[in-house]
């Protein structure tokens, strides 16, 4: 069976009905995996007999009436840093965390009850700490857009690829600056960061305990709405409503320019114009506006703000036998640390809770706001070595999605085409807090408007000549 011809819903009805079997689901992601894998490298742990065992109880139980919920016999690739059972977790670092981190947090739990079929740890940036998505430890994964080594974003490097491979159906991730976002991006797919405190983070390695949100990836927004619509049954027992809007007309999307453009790739810019310009001819309004908190919460990033910190004294506190192993370009950056004192870091934490109010009078005149999602393209491994090299990309990668997490909004990432090297771009939604559902509905009819990824950007040839190489 070809995946790329159904939507999750389509699965799970035909899972119901016997059309497809989960059996025949994970069938078709082995041999995706096994043919594209060598190549793209999206995975730390591969457990395919565990996920034939979970594809095989869903089959048995599903034969006899028995339904646990939207996710059953459905694929999903989990980043490592979720703890998982029977699945070390590494969290992109030289040394597993031990065994405590098999313990499986809320989350998990919830997918594991509906028998989703967990198809292994994708890679990661070392404990989330970077947007490139380069990893000195285990590798980087392939960005399938290129016939050259260019980075998949990260932190959640293996997840895009995940998807774009074809061995999952959904993919995990987690959103501390941009992460699921940026390889969503990179990778020609789509990502939803949730507000902080929308779904627990128990049970997964911390980056930041004040900015540490969880996100989830998808082939397309209809995908995303019902991966979510799923992790949210497991959570809270309750499918919650995406509400139905018939068309875009009238929803009002704001542009500031003058923050997200600065920079940016010409072929960027216009890609972001053209797909703004396509959405106001099907009746959504666009309009510049200003954007309270948004250039100060990010002066405060620049300056130091709050994340090494918060690594740092998770490492120190639980994890010091990692320290000194830690990556290079993650090290660099785990040091500024020493140099925030505990007032500034107070401060900053302070300022970033007075922006995030100041915030919300965007959204007063305004449903989303609208901007490119990366103001470049995925740059090449080879020209990353240096370090001044990829601090200079990381930070440009993570400036337009970081104030996603900086101002706790919940954010979106949609394809917007492909620019002139023939790599993916992509178009970010921001909305309130915990404003998910109105998020996904918007972003409905902004995939309706202007194409599912596949629609717009078709497959990587890069990805066809390696399936027919294998």
């Amino acid at each position: 069976m070809n995946l790329e011809n159904y939507t999750l819903l389509q699965l799970h009805d035909g899972l119901r009905t016997g059309e497809v079997s989960a059996v025949s689901i994970h069938a078709q992601c082995v041999e995706n995996y096994e043919a594209r894998e060598a190549h793209l490298q999206a995975y730390k742990y591969w457990d395919p007999a565990s996920a034939q065992d979970t594809a095989q109880s869903a089959d048995h139980l599903l034969s006899r009436g028995v339904d646990t919920g939207l996710m059953m016999g459905l694929p999903v690739s989990v980043k490592d840093l979720y703890a998982v059972r029977g699945m070390p977790t590494f969290a992109g670092s030289a040394l597993s965390l031990g065994a405590q981190w098999e313990i499986p947090g809320s989350l998990i739990s919830g997918l594991e009850n509906q028998l989703s079929v967990l198809t292994g740890k994708t890679h990661t940036v070392e404990f989330a700490f970077g947007g490139v998505g380069m990893n000195s430890h285990w590798g980087t994964p392939r960005n399938p857009w290129s016939a050259e080594h260019r980075v998949p974003g990260g932190s959640s490097s293996g997840a895009g690829v995940s998807l774009m491979q074809g061995s999952a159906l959904l993919a995990l991730g987690t959103d501390t600056g941009g992460s699921v976002r940026i390889p969503a991006s990179f990778t020609g797919v789509t990502a939803l960061k949730t507000t902080k405190g929308r779904w627990p983070t128990d049970g997964v390695a911390p980056l930041s305990s004040t900015l540490d949100t969880m996100g989830v990836l998808a082939r397309s927004v209809a995908d995303l709405a019902f991966g979510f619509q799923g992790i949210e049954l497991g959570l809270n027992g309750f499918v919650p409503e995406i509400p139905y809007l018939p068309s875009g007309h009238g929803v009002r999307l704001g542009r500031f320019d003058e923050f997200f453009l600065k920079d940016a790739d010409p072929d960027i810019v216009e890609g972001f114009e053209q797909a703004l310009r396509k959405l106001e001819a099907s009746g959504f309004v666009v309009s510049d506006t200003a954007f309270p908190g948004c250039v100060e919460s990010y002066e405060i990033y620049s300056r130091g703000g709050l994340v090494a910190c918060e690594l740092n004294a998770f490492l120190q506190t639980n994890l010091p036998d990692h320290i000194e192993k830690l990556d290079p370009m993650v090290r660099l950056r785990f040091d500024s640390a020493q140099a925030l004192s505990g007032v500034e870091y107070i401060k900053n934490l302070l300022s970033l809770q007075n922006a995030s109010t100041q915030a919300e009078q965007a959204f007063i005149h305004q449903d989303v706001i609208v901007t490119p999602t990366m103001a470049c393209a995925p740059p090449k491994v080879e020209d990353l070595h240096v370090i001044d090299a990829y601090g200079q990309a990381n930070a440009l990668i993570l400036r337009n999605t970081c104030i996603g997490n900086l101002l706790g909004l919940s954010a979106i990432t949609v394809p917007m085409g492909l620019d002139g090297n023939g790599l993916p771009m992509g178009l970010q939604l921001m909305a309130p807090a915990f404003a998910e559902e109105k998020l996904l509905a918007i972003a409905l009819q902004v995939e309706a408007c202007l194409g599912t990824p596949l629609q717009q950007l078709g497959q990587p040839s890069f990805l066809s000549s390696t399936s027919s190489e294998a």
